[in-house]
């Protein structure tokens, strides 16, 4: 089966859920899922889920156990460089039918790794493997190269009434 490149961006709320929808999809139909999370080091309740898929789906978080505020730190570049690095090993590895890079727009607008990092990396991409990208701020290059683009559009958000992120829901 032909891979494709896949780009979940915009401001609204969505990204990492239809990229999960994705991977349970893959899972039913029998498919492998390299599924790597840049910026979060979190643990969320999909994590719980995921890991009762652990023969069909690989986790790998590359972030610290905060979101970056402000500047990054050498730790946060360290870990997303690691995580691409990885990711690109897996991909090429033979073993998964789809990696998905959750958060790589978002490592890519805090400079963690370079456009030009994450380019090269779908370049590497074998034709047989579906690459998933999420995050907010996906760079024109990347929206260019994908062949399928979601941007997700926020209307509206409870966060904007205080709502804070819930289990199961948010995280």
């Amino acid at each position: 089966m032909k891979g494709y490149i896949q780009v979940y961006t915009g401001d609204g709320k969505g990204k990492t859920t239809a990229a999960l929808g994705l991977a349970l999809r893959a899972v039913g139909a029998g498919l492998k899922v390299y599924f790597a999370q840049f910026v979060k080091g979190m643990r969320y309740s999909e994590h719980v889920a995921l890991e009762r898929m652990a023969d069909y789906i690989t986790v790998a978080q590359y972030g610290r156990s905060c979101f970056i505020k402000g500047d990054p730190t050498e730790e946060d570049i360290r870990l997303a460089r690691e995580g691409l690095s990885q990711s690109r090993k897996a991909m090429l590895s033979g073993d998964y039918d789809i990696v998905m890079l959750d958060e790589a727009n978002i490592a890519t607008h805090y400079k963690l790794f370079s456009v030009e990092d994450l380019l090269d990396f779908i370049r590497a991409k074998p034709d047989d493997v579906e690459l998933i990208i999420t995050g907010r701020d996906a760079d024109p290059r990347i929206i260019e190269i994908a062949d399928l683009v979601t941007d997700m559009k926020e209307i509206r958000h409870y966060y904007q009434k205080g709502v804070v992120a819930r289990e199961g829901i948010e995280k």
